[in-house]
């Protein structure tokens, strides 16, 4: 083909549009960048910021100041797959992390260079390590220069870097020069490159990994990518991603990963919404806005009181879970009133305005740095903002069938589902109980990850099985995973739910219904158990943990100043010390007892009733 040919005047005026359209870009660019955030050295951190608040930031910081960055050993990254340990190589890569963005936001805060020495020692600890995620991620023993996988804390690390030399990019400039390019080409080589070119089965995922990671990878883009088509590309798979998993998601808005997995699921996700440039969010939200409103309105939804939250499927915690550094400014972005009073709540609760750096510091596996600068330029928003908690009387979420449900002093979640959720345990039909907001019957949670805990031995981890849930043992089996295996909502309304969970168990349990029924009142809270076996092998069992010591007195079991009632012609009732099976993660969720109640019917009809009360 034949080129075309141009006048010198044409050829002048294509140049000048040329540059043109290059100083637009990078102007365009440079707005975009310094529309993030003030940077360190802007007044507002200082004008705009409580004293009291930025006096917490600081202490925290004042506590590393000269503290040397820590090599991560290659002998304990590689226990993974040696003994399926993860925690030990996560708890010195996390504290590294603890260290560097509680010395970051101290010196923002301020803003004297007291801190900068340390943190440009830190940048370049960064800049050595091999990898930046944890092995239960990664594919081999230990992490090779040539394998940048993109993970969850590969990705973090990566923003938690890229929000330090946006922040402090002219007082690097002024010390080290080289320090912002360098840092630019270990984002580009780590985060930037392979997240764009490969096809990561998360991009397409509706589960926590996609936004998690998403939400740091734009971050890393809007700060670090110069190249405008890839920019582009980049921004235009980072929104199909987060279509995919709003998506994925029922159009109640409920989170099958649990309360705990929320905060890096629809936040991340709204994280993601608030970055983009504004063309691209109006187009997501513009088509998604009720679903989003459901998906954060589960954060409160699920709340019980005193910071407890229901803590279904992988949940690390059951107080605490929600965070006021993003709780807040989701609930504000979205113009949700409830959220926000709940937001103001936790964070009167939590003494946010005097101490601050308690929750920084808890914010995430280690401090969430972008968040916590994004929430902190609304803080004034915050501070006028009247606390309210979200004490709401019932709840459902029809798709997930998650039931809550209060009454006087006594709080109810049920949950039907399948057991092929994320984050699975086999609990289909369980509830929890609290009494004036403490527990009473409890959803173990989950221990620490090891190995086994996504591998095809994740059921042989107690706190997964049925008989570790509110459930019953048919026949001596236990429910199975996989999501056939599920519940049928037979009936509810006003704080009552019923369901046949007979297809949440094997075939070998023998069971054609199991018809589970519970319903509170101001009363208290009543069981009844209608159930009809093919066959009765064994009779069936019914499995209650408590953290509240049990002491039996005739058909009445005391659980302080609470009692189970039951008919003891009907079942036979004792109890089970389980506290050994506590790992130390569980031990400070509930302490160091925990107990299973057995209530075990006295007969092997097939067809039977059991009725029980929680008073």
């Amino acid at each position: 083909m034949r080129k075309p040919t141009f006048s010198s005047t044409e050829t002048l005026r294509y140049r000048s549009w040329m540059i043109s359209a290059v100083m637009c870009l990078c102007f365009f660019q440079s707005v975009a960048k310094d529309n993030l955030l003030p940077r360190a050295d802007s007044p507002f951190w200082r004008d705009s910021i409580p004293v009291t608040m930025r006096q917490s930031y600081i202490q925290y910081g004042e506590q590393y100041l000269g503290k040397s960055w820590k090599v991560l050993p290659y002998s304990v990254f590689s226990e993974f797959r040696t003994n399926g340990n993860r925690v030990n190589y996560e708890g010195l890569n996390f504290e590294k992390r603890r260290q560097f963005a509680a010395i970051v936001m101290a010196e923002i805060m301020e803003g004297k260079g007291r801190f900068i020495n340390d943190i440009i020692n830190g940048m370049g600890s960064f800049c050595e390590e091999t990898w930046w995620g944890i092995p239960a991620h990664y594919g081999k023993k230990i992490p090779v220069t040539e394998d940048q996988t993109v993970d969850l804390f590969n990705a973090e690390t990566a923003s938690l870097v890229a929000w330090t030399a946006f922040m402090l990019k002219p007082q690097f400039d002024k010390l080290v020069p080289e320090l912002y390019g360098r840092v630019g080409s270990e984002i580009k080589r780590r985060i930037l490159e392979p997240a764009l070119s490969t096809d990561y089965w998360w991009k397409k995922a509706g589960m926590n990994w996609n936004p998690w990671i998403c939400s740091n990878w734009l971050t890393c883009v809007l700060i670090f990518e110069d190249d405008s088509e890839k920019r582009e590309d980049a921004i235009s798979q980072i929104v199909n991603a987060t279509q995919a998993f709003i998506d994925s998601y029922p159009e109640d808005g409920g989170c099958d990963e649990g309360p705990g997995y929320w905060d890096r699921a629809a936040a991340s996700m709204f994280e993601i919404l608030r970055l983009l440039p504004e063309k691209q969010k109006e187009a997501v939200l513009g088509v998604n806005r009720n679903k989003i409103e459901a998906m954060a309105s589960y954060a409160y939804k699920t709340y019980i009181g005193h910071d407890y939250c229901v803590n279904f499927a992988d949940a690390h915690e059951n107080k605490a879970i929600q965070q006021v550094n993003i709780v807040y400014p989701f609930g504000r972005w979205l113009g949700d009133a409830t959220m926000c009073g709940f937001g103001a709540y936790l964070a009167k609760q939590k003494n946010v305005l005097d101490n601050p750096a308690a929750l920084y510091d808890k914010s995430g596996n280690f401090p969430t740095l972008g968040r916590e600068l994004m929430f902190l330029r609304d803080i004034n928003n915050l501070i006028a903002e009247t606390p309210r908690e979200p004490v709401l009387n019932d709840t459902w979420f029809d798709n997930l069938q998650i039931m809550t449900a209060r009454r006087g002093n006594l709080f109810l979640a049920m949950k039907g589902g399948t057991n092929g959720e994320s984050h699975n345990h086999n609990d289909v039909g369980s509830f929890i109980v609290y009494a004036d907001n403490e527990p009473l019957f409890i959803d173990p949670g989950v221990g620490e990850y090891t190995s086994k805990t996504f591998s095809n031995e994740r059921y042989s981890i107690w706190t997964m099985q049925s008989q570790y849930h509110n459930l019953p043992q048919i026949n001596g089996v236990d429910q199975k995973d996989g999501k056939q295996f599920a519940a049928k909502v037979i009936n509810h309304k006003n704080g009552m739910l019923t369901l046949d969970i007979a297809g949440a168990y094997p075939e070998k349990a023998s069971v054609k219904s199991w018809k589970r029924t519970v319903a509170v009142a101001k009363s208290g809270i009543s069981v009844t158990e209608v159930y009809e076996l093919d066959v009765c092998r064994e009779p069936a069992r019914l499995m209650l943990l408590t953290v509240q010591k049990p002491e039996i007195q005739g058909g009445k079991i005391m659980l302080g100043r609470h009692s189970l009632v039951f008919d003891t012609k009907q079942i036979e009732a004792k109890v089970e010390d389980i506290s050994g099976l506590l790992d130390p993660l569980l031990q400070t969720i509930w302490g160091r007892d925990m107990y299973r109640i057995v209530l075990t019917a006295k007969t092997k009809e097939k067809l039977n009733q059991l009725k029980y009360h929680i008073r």
